[in-house]
């Protein structure tokens, strides 16, 4: 998935301009990467057009201890806008993300993450397709 393709899911799925999707999913991203290790940032950056990538490279190593509201809370500052908006555009980052990179990479990801985080990026539904 390239850069523009990325933006313009995150813009759809969060219901927002480009401009702020674009804003959103670095800053959700540069949340993300004070969150992880610095070596786990790394290895998703890996995975990711440049432009997206840019926004992992950590300044630390060790990974923030900090909840999903703090989350919530460094991401809005970062994009500039409010709680909720911020809330929305990460859960539409963490959704593309899961799409853009390999299935076990995000999982090792999520696996540094609180289980709180698990409501921005749901594991998709499996199952058959009449219900059963």
């Amino acid at each position: 998935m390239d850069y523009d393709q990325f933006v313009d899911l995150v813009a759809e799925r969060a219901n927002v301009s480009r401009e702020q999707a674009e804003t959103l999913t670095a800053a959700t991203l540069k949340t993300l990467a004070e969150r992880i290790t610095g070596g786990e940032a790394r290895d998703l950056a890996a995975q990711l057009p440049a432009r997206l990538a840019s926004p992992l490279m950590p300044a630390e190593e060790e990974a923030e201890g900090f909840s999903l509201d703090e989350f919530i809370r460094r991401t809005a500052e970062r994009a500039g806008t409010d709680r909720h908006t911020a809330n929305i555009g990460m859960a539409a980052v963490m959704t593309t993300l899961r799409e853009a990179v390999d299935r076990r990479e995000f999982a090792h990801v999520m696996s540094q993450l609180p289980l709180e985080f698990r409501e921005l990026a749901p594991p998709p539904r499996i199952g058959r397709l009449d219900g059963n």
